[in-house]
């Protein structure tokens, strides 16, 4: 029998220099190259991705600045009572009425005012009396623009601000303090106000942030006084609905008619 030995280090060598071939050459140009590219590849990824967390943040906090600093101001939930045309009683019968609330309707609301933004923002909800619709409102001084979104509808309406009625928002908190604090009375009447649609609005953006956050997604249609219409009969049959509030000594129905 022939006996066949191999040289164990000779085995081991060989392998060795098998697994070495493997093994790419460090200073292999295109190696160094190909870690380069990949290298640079990260490099832009990481940059970009830093970009987009930082841009993030910054859209994130100029969001979290508008609705939880910028809206910081005082809200008030109160309801004044008013007195109706058809219930309108002779002078001497005044002082009974104020003892009583015969003849009297309430109107209650949450007015969020903020002085630093000259905006308030009124809430009217489902009233005491079927002939009024809960609406949101919004009056912007910096835009000059009121805006009444009747939740009954889902319809947004916009109208230049009528300073003449609504009061301003520092007199608007002077007022709210009086009647939450009983030194004013609450009892006043009713003022009337007609408004007809004119056009329908496609863009919101214009209108400001607070009206155009209350109307987005909304149907919203631009308004216009009765009597500024020319060639408006009064007595011309309509389809209106009715919003009583109130930001001023006196409740407003503001009534709103398609043509």
């Amino acid at each position: 029998m022939v006996k066949v030995a191999f040289n164990t280090a000779l085995a081991q060598k060989d392998v060795k220099k098998d697994s070495e071939t493997l093994i790419p050459d460090e200073k292999d140009p295109e190696v160094v190259q190909f870690v380069g590219r990949q290298s640079r590849t990260w490099c832009w990824c990481f940059c970009l991705g830093l970009a987009l967390m930082l841009s993030g943040l910054v859209v994130g906090g100029a969001y979290l600045y508008r609705y939880y600093v910028l809206e910081e101001g005082q809200v008030f939930v109160c309801g004044v009572k008013y007195r109706e045309e058809d219930f309108m009683i002779q002078e001497e019968e005044d002082e009974m009425l104020e003892d009583s609330p015969v003849g009297l309707r309430m109107v209650s609301e949450r007015v969020h005012v903020l002085q630093d933004q000259e905006v308030e923002l009124i809430s009217v909800p489902v009233p005491e009396f079927s002939d009024s619709d809960p609406a949101d409102i919004v009056h912007d001084f910096n835009k000059r623009l009121t805006a009444y979104l009747d939740l009954n509808l889902d319809k947004c309406y916009v109208i230049p601000l009528n300073t003449s009625v609504v009061m301003p928002p520092r007199d608007l908190v002077d007022l709210l303090i009086n009647i939450k604090a009983g030194t004013y009375l609450p009892q006043t009447y009713l003022v009337h106000e007609q408004m007809m649609v004119t056009e329908k609005l496609d863009e919101v953006d214009d209108l400001g942030f607070f009206i155009s956050r209350l109307c987005r997604g909304k149907g919203t249609y631009r308004l216009q006084r009765r009597e500024t219409i020319l060639g408006m009969q009064k007595r011309e049959a309509l389809n209106c609905h009715k919003i009583r509030h109130f930001e001023n000594k006196f409740v407003v129905e503001t009534v709103i008619c398609d043509q």
